[in-house]
């Protein structure tokens, strides 16, 4: 088993199910390793193969005398947790299809995919999302039971559709006394090709589609990628992506089950940044957003440093640029600079790395979006050689950088086994047979999605000389002006994020007026340290986002991000918006990605006052509560002009 951790040698793992692969580990381990380590009042608490085996059959078996039977379908809303992926392989143990709900969703988002997944039971984290459960039971009737495994602030519930994670435990015990077999047969019988999740997408477009995946699909990403992100026994993984989204599922939980490597949960979200640097994890794989906020921290942390530090970052920094450079061009550096890059290692970077949980990675990876060459280009300065994947929840991963052919242009070469092509509109096309199985109860859109028997990704790109693929946007997204200028709003977007002051940003047009204008989130700790700072007073968000000083702030990050864009495609005005963009609000999708058509309808009025050439505008905004009220705030927003240079 340990010698399956190799790269290039995982095909030889016979086991097919996620439930197979742990009745392996456990038969091999058992309790001489740690198999899931969760943070609970600053202690980690541990648990070995046998504890993990342990909770899965008993709540499986206490599944089955439920009623749970092979191809349920059973949801898990909640956030990281042991008990999440205890609760999964539980339910696929039986023969059940585990699907993936965001624990921020809203209870009308939880009620959709309960009833078009035909959920038979849920597994919850807590009294809030129990409280969401109950506020839709009567229009979930195919749900039986609403099981929790966080009891605090339960205690006085007394709903019959309730039950403890313990009871289910309890009555798992009680089965196995008399079907003594039950469990083992029942994994025995599980195949690769069965279901064994359905990850619902993000929604950009409209209402989630259920994307049906089957176990080989899931270990065979496991398998292509492990040669370019090797993964061996006792690596450390840190896990606090969403656990119903692809990362999780393959880089994650397969990826542990198959090599061996621990899985660990922070103690909160907010505890995450300084469980990463406890870690110090092998393997790590963040959404952009994720390496831009660690760019920007580290940028914050510069600038607040002393004015020595500040002159040694500045000195050292370009050194290691040089570095970057030729390691990423596969050249070697001279004598000379190989002295000085050692020494600016030990001096700067490393310290930087290791205050940022970045030591010990060893195959850092970035996937879902353009990061843009400034934030790919310094992590490779400091020794941190990231490199991009791309890939989305129906085609597993498409292309990888490999060593000596790291570029932030390039997304990197289709990985074996999988093939690729760009249609004659400049569509990402991949070949069927490394991709899903289909959308659920919507054959429409399946066959739509397979036209021609390659699976449509509706990203725009090219192939290159040299056969690297290059991801330009969503097809839908790319725009162009009446003076056939064409542009990527998101391109832009993340340029502007490449700011530490600036969080979020969407790019408009007004294709007539040949203008483009960008809507901006402030980054409000980030500007707030600014602020107090440059003794600047301020109260809320809202307050600080509407300061004069604030927006030319702002307004020199936006001439920055013009500076790099070509002449045709620049940014002449922006705003500050009073409040941060929410996927309460539908702003944002669960996995962060913004609806651009709904930000668009639902600011239209901000947007025809910024092509008016207005100096200000009074912003009426709806805000739904985490409970579900509903307000509004009244706002007058402060227009700006960029300089064109």
């Amino acid at each position: 088993m340990v010698d399956n951790c190799s790269p290039g040698k995982l095909t030889a793992v016979a086991e097919d199910t996620f439930p197979k692969m742990l009745l392996q580990n456990y038969r091999q381990w058992r309790n001489s390793r740690v198999a899931m380590r969760k943070k609970s009042f600053g202690i980690w608490d541990e648990f070995t193969w046998s504890d993990v085996f342990e909770k899965v059959k008993y709540f499986s078996l206490g599944l089955v005398s439920l009623g749970l039977e092979r191809g349920d379908r059973v949801a898990i809303l909640g956030d990281n947790d042991p008990e999440w992926f205890w609760a999964e392989i539980a339910v696929q143990s039986a023969g059940g299809i585990v699907v993936g709900m965001h624990a921020d969703g809203l209870p009308d988002e939880v009620k959709y995919i309960a009833q078009h997944s035909d959920s038979k039971f849920v597994i919850c984290q807590d009294q809030e999302q129990v409280d969401k459960l109950l506020q839709i039971k009567k229009e979930i009737p195919l749900v039986k039971k609403v099981i929790y495994w966080n009891p605090l602030g339960m205690k006085f519930y007394c709903d019959l559709i309730l039950m403890y994670f313990d009871e289910v435990l309890k009555l798992g015990s009680e089965f196995e006394k008399i079907h003594p077999a039950f469990l083992e047969d029942s994994i025995a019988s599980g195949k690769g090709s069965d279901l064994a999740v359905f990850l619902y997408t993000s929604g950009t477009t409209g209402l989630p589609k259920g994307a049906m995946l089957t176990y080989n699909n899931m270990f065979g990403q496991v398998r292509r990628l492990n040669n370019y992100v090797p993964v061996y026994p006792r690596d450390e993984y840190l896990s606090f992506t969403l656990p119903g989204w692809i990362v999780e599922q393959t880089f994650g939980l397969a990826t542990s089950l198959l090599c061996g490597q621990v899985l660990n949960f922070p103690e909160e979200a907010e505890t995450v940044q300084e469980n990463l640097r406890e870690l110090s994890p092998a393997t790590l794989l963040l959404p952009p957003p994720l390496w831009i906020k660690t760019r920007s921290l580290m940028q914050v942390g510069i600038n607040d440093s002393t004015a020595g530090k500040r002159l040694l970052y500045n000195l050292l920094v370009p050194i290691g640029y040089r570095h970057a450079d030729y390691t990423m061009g596969n050249q070697e550096l001279g004598l000379f600079w190989k002295i000085l890059y050692r020494l600016s290692y030990l001096v700067l970077f490393r310290p930087l790395k290791d205050k940022h949980g970045l030591h010990k990675v060893r195959r850092p990876v970035t996937a879902g979006s353009l990061i843009g060459p400034e934030t790919y280009r310094l992590f490779h300065a400091i020794g941190v050689s990231l490199r991009n994947v791309y890939g989305i929840t129906e085609t597993g991963v498409v292309t990888a950088q490999r060593d000596g052919e790291l570029r932030p242009d390039s997304v990197g070469l289709p990985i074996p086994g999988v093939e690729i092509r760009i249609s004659n509109e400049g569509e990402i096309l991949v070949g069927r047979q490394t991709c899903f199985e289909g959308y659920h109860k919507d054959a429409s859109a399946t066959e739509k999605a397979f036209s021609g028997g390659w699976y449509h990704t509706g990203d725009a790109g090219y192939v290159d000389d040299n056969g690297h693929l290059i991801f330009i946007d969503r097809m839908k997204d790319l725009k162009e002006l009446a003076n056939g200028t064409t542009f990527s709003p998101q391109y832009m977007e993340i340029r502007l994020k490449f700011s530490p002051y600036i969080k979020e940003a969407v790019v408009v047009e007004d294709v007539e007026k040949n203008l483009i204008a960008a809507i901006i989130n402030i980054d409000f700790q980030n500007v707030g340290n600014w602020a107090e700072k440059n003794h600047i007073s301020y109260t809320t968000f809202t307050s600080l986002s509407q300061l004069p000083q604030v927006g030319e702030l702002i307004r020199r990050e936006v001439e920055r991000v013009n500076g790099s864009l070509p002449p045709g495609a620049r940014i002449q005005r922006f705003v500050c918006l009073h409040k941060e963009f929410d996927a309460d609000e539908a702003e944002l999708t669960r996995t962060k990605k913004l609806r651009r058509n709904f930000m668009e309808q639902r600011y239209h009025d901000l947007i025809q006052a910024i092509f008016s050439n207005a100096r200000e505008v009074e912003m009426k905004t709806e805000v739904i509560y985490q409970d579900g009220r509903r307000g509004m705030t009244n706002t007058t927003l402060r227009l700006y002009d960029v300089e064109l240079k």
